[in-house]
């Protein structure tokens, strides 16, 4: 038989999680396959996912039907198949939960995309979905927007799991690890047990590379004479991102090495682990796996769409990567300010943080659109 290379990665501490979730997958068995069978240990969802599964899905429409006879608004029509969804996946993940002692067999539900700038709403929905959905094993995911890390703070407090999403720079995920940590403080200062709480910061990667690369086809496109400027340009393709994914785990070293995280350690409190995002390959040109090769390091989750987990069973070349080659990673990231090259890190990652939260908005708000249309179609005459 050969080798499932999913299986291999567990042997390096990183736990591979699915970006992925339906009804469908969950009735046909595939999901308890995957997890039972594949090395699939955690799930994410997001607005974009759930949009896919349920828009123009009948498997969806007798409890469409049933929301409509309750008279619930389209919302609350939404949230109930969401969070039956979310409830069957934690309950398929239950045993991988309780095997790795709360360290995997999570399924994230983002809040709505909506309030990401709006710290107390973003606290009032996800005590609301935690207590809702009610699984030990559910994490709310959370933006790591200036609004979202206060929220953060409030919900680990309050016992909570936590998926903080869309992370683009190394400082944003330094700001989100301080934040998990004040959480833990404020929880151990009330005199509360910490040792269950869970929390992921979900690092993104090919956007970064798209949005970067993107800058220097346009350079490129608008003509550079000199050969040794065209050769530092395109020598910043497609590397970026992983770079700055190493960078923010030697930050991550530092901060467990710290005395503030090892009085928590002392207390039972788990690491927040980096979680890599966004790790399908957008460019046909680069290897569809790269962003699992080489990011495989311990204490970390790679959570992968699912051609990339087919991809990666595959053939993914696996080994500890994730702190090789650092030295390069900063000389990379520093030469984006030479002259030659002159891209603002620090901007593009604004960007992709807007961007990001829109990219939420949009198919949320797209499916709230569809299952009005669908219940204009299943209510009774």
């Amino acid at each position: 038989m050969a080798t499932n290379h999913l299986l291999e990665i567990k042997q390096y501490g990183q736990s591979i999680w699915m970006d992925n979730l339906s009804r469908d997958i969950i009735q046909s068995g595939e999901l308890k396959d995957l997890v039972e069978n594949q090395g699939i240990c955690g799930i994410t969802s997001n607005p974009a996912i759930f949009e896919k599964a349920i828009a123009g899905n009948v498997i969806y429409d007798a409890d469409i039907e049933a929301g409509v006879r309750a008279g619930l608004p389209t919302y609350k029509i939404y949230e109930s198949l969401a969070f039956a969804d979310i409830r069957s996946a934690c309950d398929i993940l239950r045993p991988v939960y309780e095997a790795s002692n709360g360290l995997d067999g999570y399924v994230s539900i983002e809040v709505p995309p909506t309030i990401a700038h709006d710290t107390q709403a973003t606290i009032n929905e996800a005590r609301r979905y935690f207590q809702e959905v009610g699984r030990e094993n559910l994490m709310i995911k959370i933006p790591g927007t200036e609004a979202g890390l206060p929220a953060v703070e409030q919900v680990i407090a309050e016992g909570m799991n936590v998926n903080i999403t869309l992370l683009f720079s190394v400082d944003s995920y330094i700001n989100t690890a301080w934040a998990y940590i004040r959480g833990l403080e404020k929880r151990v200062a009330e005199g509360k047990d910490i040792s269950k709480i869970a929390s992921v910061a979900s690092f993104f990667l090919s956007r970064i590379d798209s949005n970067i690369d993107a800058k220097i086809d346009d350079k490129l496109k608008k003509g550079v004479d000199d050969i040794a400027q065209q050769a530092k340009l395109k020598a910043v393709k497609g590397k970026v991102a992983i770079a700055n994914a190493k960078i923010a785990y030697q930050e991550y070293k530092k901060i467990i090495e710290s005395q503030r995280w090892q009085a928590l350690a002392e207390k039972g409190a788990k690491v927040q682990r980096l979680l890599w995002a966004s790790t399908s390959t957008k460019d046909p040109n680069y290897n569809d796996v790269m962003y699992v090769d080489e990011l495989i390091g311990p204490d970390t989750v790679n959570t992968l769409p699912p051609a990339t987990i087919k991809a990666c069973a595959d053939h993914c070349d696996v080994a500890n990567r994730l702190e090789t080659a650092i030295e390069e990673a900063y000389t990379l990231l520093k030469n984006l300010k030479d002259p030659d090259i002159n891209i603002d890190l620090g901007k593009v990652m604004d960007e992709l943080l807007v961007e990001g939260i829109d990219k939420f908005v949009q198919p949320f708000q797209s499916l709230m659109n569809s299952l009005e249309e669908k219940i204009k179609v299943l209510s009774p005459v």
